[in-house]
């Protein structure tokens, strides 16, 4: 039985050939990380594309059944009224422009607030502010290890471990 990089498993290896052998090891690890990252994206993107054409397909269907919902609408109107069949069908074509109104004055308010919004702005607006801080910034002096007694050490020693 050997290692990856052909010597025996037993032997000593040398810091170059361990290091060889990680390196490997490594760039091995990386490639198939990509490639799983690669996989499942494609497989994201297929359930994303089938989601949307199943909702494409609904919609569809919701908008050609539309007509039905007018007619049964008229009609139910004439039964519970007994008005005249065109008034029902104009009451009907009244309530369709009635809830297009409500949604168009809904997407207006959203656009209105969305031209409004600044976030991309301000978030590169606060980046920005940041790394002039940061710039500014001075370290904090800290003692030289000659200068600091060795209890001190001793104590920085203990809380980091």
């Amino acid at each position: 039985m050997s290692a990856p990089d052909g010597s025996p498993v037993g032997a000593e290896r040398s810091i170059g050939q361990l290091f060889a052998s990680a390196t490997t090891d490594l760039s091995a690890l990386v490639h198939d990380e990509i490639a799983l990252a690669k996989a499942q994206l494609k497989q994201d993107v297929k359930r994303g594309a089938t989601s949307g054409g199943a909702f494409t397909v609904a919609a569809a269907i919701l908008l050609f059944s539309l007509p039905m919902l007018n007619f049964a609408l008229a009609y139910g109107i004439r039964t519970w009224s007994d008005w005249n069949l065109a008034i029902c069908f104009l009451l009907s074509f009244a309530a369709n422009v009635l809830v297009a109104v409500v949604l168009a004055l809904i997407g207006v308010t959203f656009a209105k607030k969305a031209k409004k919004s600044k976030g991309p702005q301000k978030v590169a607006a606060s980046m920005k502010e940041s790394a002039g801080v940061l710039q500014k910034a001075k370290p904090h002096p800290r003692q030289a290890l000659e200068d600091r007694s060795p209890e001190a050490i001793e104590a920085v020693a203990r809380s980091s471990s």
